[in-house]
């Protein structure tokens, strides 16, 4: 099974429906107010089995170019999800949705997730720019985008439709070439 090792805390891997799905479920159970305030489809999952339909249809978009979705583990321990989602038709653009169990926030998970599907849209998939999109409100979510070095291309009115209607959204990008740059000068400071 695929898995991207990030550092030696944190790697990505493909789900595995009947041995995640279980644990995913709880996370999103218990954090359902703070995921369903900003992810629309966090109430329709409410059995252990909703769950591991969701994880086994996302398999088989793997290797297709239409999105790639994986977990975030955590010393091994699922805590989240992160994916690209919505390839254009040419291949070149991406988008990166991700969520994290609340019980995880502050250890620098979703930042160096970010880091690493980055590395895999970037150099396995050859795109030229990827884009985080959060409601303005969602502190959190442009805080990820900001820290993980994206680029604020603004604010587009009335754009993400959520629970409670609709909401004006940020648009954070990053392009290859940046990519590039910010890893040439990571790799010259550890030389």
């Amino acid at each position: 099974m695929f898995t991207y090792q990030i550092d030696t805390e944190v790697s990505l891997a493909l789900p595995r429906p009947k041995i995640d799905s279980q644990t995913l479920f709880e996370i999103i159970k218990e954090n359902s107010q703070d995921l369903g305030a900003w992810l629309p489809w966090a109430p329709s999952i409410k059995t252990v089995d909703d769950e591991e339909q969701f994880l086994t249809s996302t398999l088989q978009n793997f290797g297709t170019s239409t999105s790639l979705n994986t977990v975030i583990l955590y010393h091994g321990i699922p805590v989240g999800m992160i994916s690209l989602n919505k390839f254009t038709e040419s291949g070149h653009i991406t988008d990166i949705g991700y969520w994290l169990g609340s019980q995880y926030v502050g250890n620098g998970i979703m930042h160096r997730a970010v880091t690493g599907i980055c590395a895999i849209a970037f150099e396995d998939y050859q795109v030229h720019k990827v884009e985080i999109h959060a409601a303005i409100e969602n502190t959190r979510s442009n805080n990820v985008a900001k820290n993980a070095g994206f680029h604020f291309d603004g604010s587009l009115r009335a754009k993400e439709l959520l629970l409670d209607g609709f909401h004006d959204e940020n648009c954070w990008s990053l392009l290859a070439t940046e990519w590039a740059q910010k890893n040439n000068s990571r790799n010259e400071k550890t030389v």
